[in-house]
């Protein structure tokens, strides 16, 4: 946040029309749509086309993909012209480097992180993505790869070299993004499972007061920042 730019929040795995709604009413700044068929928040093409409608310029559109091809991808930039992708599987540098400029638009790459070891891959992206997404790692037995509501120990990012920008997620809900924030000092926040129900299925009052208390903790570190 101290290069000035807009803080970022984003509202990932929305799948109805109804929650699209609320995150847009709430101020999201971003929006995601998930293509992963193993997650519990995946959009088939139709849905998706359908969402996207409602949010094209009222937010960012965020495309999450996991382990595709260049050319899988760049179909689907034609066809939902969404505003970002989110690489979100085993992508090396190299791969999402080709990735963007298949797509086209600016792309954001997710890491799990679960020890400082994790930290060390962040560099090899900086050139290669123009976002990264520090997540929590998922479980060993998982089958898709985010948005297990698990958090990972933010005091690791004191390491990360403070020029890296970078957005927060894993395991963020209403009641601890403000910790997060205060501690981690993100260009924004990506929250999923937090702000759900049950799996896949969207709350918008937990939406709206996610928002709002990440919005609050945001202005009072850019004052911090500022003072």
């Amino acid at each position: 946040m101290s290069n000035g730019s807009p803080f970022l929040i984003k509202i990932c795995g929305l799948s109805t029309p109804e929650t699209l709604e609320a995150a847009l009413a709430a101020g999201a700044d971003m929006i995601g749509l998930n293509f992963h068929p193993k997650s519990p928040r995946y959009v088939p093409p139709g849905r998706a086309r359908e969402l996207a409608a409602i949010a094209r310029g009222k937010t960012e559109i965020v495309a999450l993909v996991v382990d595709w091809s260049a050319q899988r991808a760049a179909e689907l930039a034609a066809e939902l012209k969404p505003d970002w992708f989110q690489f979100h599987g085993r992508e090396t540098p190299e791969q999402t480097t080709a990735l963007r400029r298949a797509v086209g638009r600016p792309v954001m790459k997710a890491l799990g992180i679960a020890t400082g070891e994790d930290l060390e891959a962040v560099a090899g992206y900086r050139n290669a993505a123009d976002l990264i997404l520090l997540d929590a790692k998922p479980p060993k037995d998982a089958t898709f790869p985010g948005g297990h509501g698990k958090t990972f120990d933010w005091g690791l990012l004191a390491s990360l070299d403070p020029s890296q920008r970078f957005m927060l997620s894993g395991g963020l809900d209403p009641a601890n993004v403000a910790q997060a924030i205060g501690i981690t000092k993100p260009a924004g926040v990506d929250v999923s499972s937090g702000v759900e129900s049950a799996p896949g299925v969207k709350d918008p009052d937990r939406i709206a007061k996610f928002i709002a208390s990440a919005r609050k903790a945001a202005a009072a570190l850019q004052e911090g920042l500022t003072a």
